[in-house]
C-alpha cells in the first residue's frame, strides 16, 4: 500500500509526491522499489486522478480526517491478503532490499516494523489484517497516532542495523515534507543514483 492521502501543508500544499527528484516523480521512485519486491501494490489516495498515471488499482481513504492510521486501515481493508506493506509517497530513497527485509518477517508478528533508534518507521512497516479491529477502535476514539494500537497486537521489530548494508536507515526512512527536506534530498540523489 502506497499512502498517497496527506495534504502536502508543509510543502505549501503543493503534492510532494509528485515533485520531481533526480529526473523522476517521488512516488515513481517509490512505485520503483516496492515494485520491485511486490506484484500487488494499492494507491490509498483521495485525488487519484492525480496518479492515474501511474496505472495503478487505487482505493480513497474511507477515514478522511483520520491521517495516516486512516490511510494504512483504508488500505489493509481493501488489501487481498493477509498483511500489506505499507509505504509513504514521500519517500524517494527506499531500497528493494530493505522492503524484502521487512516483508519476509511478514509472518511473525500483526505489524512488522523497523526501528531506527527511537523511532519506529510506521510508514515502513508490514500491517496484518488482525490490526484491523484495533485500528479502527483507535480511529473511532479519535486517537490517530499510529502506534497507539500496538498494545493490542503482536509486534516485531526489527533492528536497523543490518539495513545499513543497503543504505543508510536515515536515508533510506527519509520524507520530504519540506522544502528544507526537499533540497537535502536533491543533493543526495547525485550520489545514490
Amino acid at each position: 500500500m502506497i499512502q498517497a492521502g496527506g495534504h502536502s501543508t508543509r510543502m505549501g500544499g503543493e503534492p510532494k509526491a509528485l515533485l520531481e527528484l533526480g529526473g523522476k516523480r517521488i512516488i515513481e521512485r517509490v512505485v520503483d522499489a516496492v515494485g520491485g519486491v511486490l506484484d500487488d501494490l494499492l494507491l490509498v489516495t483521495n485525488t487519484p486522478d492525480r496518479y492515474a498515471f501511474l496505472d495503478l488499482p487505487m482505493v480513497s481513504d474511507a477515514f478522511p480526517d483520520g491521517g495516516a492510521l486512516g490511510g494504512i486501515c483504508t488500505g489493509l481493508r481493501a488489501a487481498a491478503g493477509d498483511a500489506a506493506f505499507t509505504v509513504a509517497c514521500d519517500m524517494p530513497f527506499l531500497h528493494p532490499a530493505i522492503v524484502r527485509m521487512v516483508v519476509e518477517r511478514a509472518g511473525e508478528g500483526d505489524v512488522v516494523i523497523p526501528r531506527m533508534g527511537a523511532q519506529l518507521e510506521t510508514m515502513h512497516a508490514v500491517y496484518a489484517k488482525a490490526c484491523l479491529a484495533p485500528m479502527e477502535a483507535q480511529l473511532r476514539a479519535g486517537r490517530l497516532k499510529i502506534v497507539g494500537f500496538f498494545p493490542d497486537v503482536r509486534v516485531v521489530e526489527l533492528e536497523a542495523a543490518p539495513m545499513a548494508r543497503y543504505r543508510a536507515p536515515e536515508v533510506a526512512f527519509m520524507n520530504v515534507n519540506t522544502p528544507e527536506e526537499l533540497a537535502r534530498a536533491r543533493a543526495l540523489v547525485a550520489e545514490l543514483d
